[in-house]
């Protein structure tokens, strides 16, 4: 049998190939290609009009709408991240990427899929403050708390990755490593060495579990003590106020857990590889394209200031026909 040539860790010169999903017959490349480009469109116009709806609008320049267009920025950088070369593999079959290229989307993609965990734990405890709370918010949610709170949060996610992907690009690769993914995946980079997996998979496995369900425990909490304090309140139009400024941010850690429930089963199940990549692929697209309909649907705020841009634009194009 032929022995596949392994590179050294001081080696970058290890090219990957992405297998793509591989049972995925190429008759179907071009319309799935049409799909994800389409969730690409409109993850980047629902994002960027949340993004300019809080900026432009002065009445939405409150602690809830700062964390949200974070949120926003997040994924459109998240997904910009994998979904492009994704995209180009299906449409041009661009399945190469070099060693940096290849752990730099591998960094980025877990460093981002951190962030929006954060996020959403700083979001949880924003509404936390503001319903059992609302005396001391104003000094609680400062400017200058809110901008430490989203700081802490992206520099955490920015650091947590860096040793499993340190410690994976010390791995010994062939020349041209086959990776079964539609991107760099940590899990699919590892199973692609010829090294020994157990200890890196394993790391891999404890962050992952330690980035979910820690901020998952710490919304729970918050959600706890706001169903408390709801539950306090007398009038039924009061709690329904109450429920009612929590429903999108709920609505949004539903989808991003349940995305990674779908990734988690997908992993651990006895089922063929593709449905691993497929989970995956779904975690990387399905809260991003989810998050700015929720909140332009569900948000009434962002919901005017939307319609206002809208209108404020469409006078000026009808001015020029």
């Amino acid at each position: 049998m032929e022995t596949i040539a392994c590179n050294g860790s001081e080696d970058s010169s290890t090219i990957f190939y992405l297998m793509g999903i591989p049972s995925l017959p190429k008759s179907l490349f071009l319309p799935i290609f049409f799909v994800f480009f389409l969730l690409y469109l409109l993850i980047l116009v629902g994002n960027a009009l949340i993004l300019m709806a809080v900026v432009a609008e002065p009445s939405l320049h409150k602690p809830m709408y700062f964390f949200l267009i974070n949120l926003s920025a997040l994924d459109i950088i998240f997904t910009t991240t994998t979904v492009p070369k994704m995209l180009s593999l299906l449409l041009l079959g661009d399945r190469l990427l070099s060693f940096p290229a290849c752990f730099l989307q591998m960094y980025l993609f877990h460093s981002f899929s951190c962030s929006e965990a954060f996020i959403l734990v700083v979001m949880a405890y924003d509404r936390y403050v503001a319903i059992c709370r609302p005396l001391h918010y104003p000094v609680l949610m400062a400017p200058q708390t809110n901008a430490a709170l989203a700081a802490g949060a992206w520099l955490t996610a920015l650091l947590l990755p860096i040793p499993a992907v340190v410690q994976t690009s010390h791995m010994a690769f062939s020349p041209v490593a086959q990776v079964y993914h539609c991107f760099c995946d940590h899990l699919a980079v590892v199973q692609a060495s010829c090294s020994d997996t157990t200890p890196q998979t394993l790391m891999g496995f404890c962050i992952a579990m330690v980035v979910s369900f820690l901020p998952l425990l710490l919304v729970l909490l918050s959600y706890a003590h706001i169903l408390a304090s709801v539950l306090r309140i007398s009038s039924r139009e009061g709690r329904s106020k109450a429920f009612s400024t929590c429903s999108s941010h709920l609505l949004v850690v539903g989808t991003y857990y349940s995305s990674i429930a779908i990734a988690y089963v997908a992993y651990r199940a006895d089922l063929p590889l593709d449905f691993h990549i497929m989970g995956n692929v779904v975690y990387a697209i399905l809260t991003p394209v989810l998050n700015p309909l929720i909140y332009t649907l569900r948000n009434k705020d962002v919901k005017v200031a939307i319609t206002k841009i809208a209108c404020l634009q469409y006078p000026k194009n009808s001015g020029k026909a």
